[in-house]
């Protein structure tokens, strides 16, 4: 694994499938209240920073339609996301979100 950077921690993964599992369960019941259809939305991956600071969210809607409208609704109202998954999760310092279509399927 040279020239590939630092190996994904344990406590990285751990805490990307918690934030992974809350958001999935938080857009099922469409808890943040937002101006999209969050039911639809998938996601598909976290990848936490090593600090834990930042999250990058890879997100899919069904069908993939309109991904980039959506995605990009989920940048403009993330502070909402955090807010709403700031109550869910308990973790020292919540990281930012950052949503990101996924490009893999």
């Amino acid at each position: 694994m040279t020239g590939l950077g630092k190996p994904v921690t344990q406590r990285q993964l751990r805490v990307g499938e918690m934030i992974k599992q809350a958001l999935g369960m938080l857009f099922i019941r469409d808890e943040a209240k937002l101006p999209l259809s969050t039911r639809e939305i998938t996601v598909t991956e976290v990848r936490m920073s090593p600090d834990l600071k930042t999250a990058k969210i890879f997100v899919m809607p069904l069908g993939g339609r309109e991904a980039d409208d959506i995605v990009a609704k989920l940048k403009e109202f993330s502070f909402v996301i955090r807010k709403v998954l700031s109550k869910k999760i308990i973790i020292k310092f919540l990281p930012k979100l950052y949503f990101v279509k996924d490009d893999s399927f």
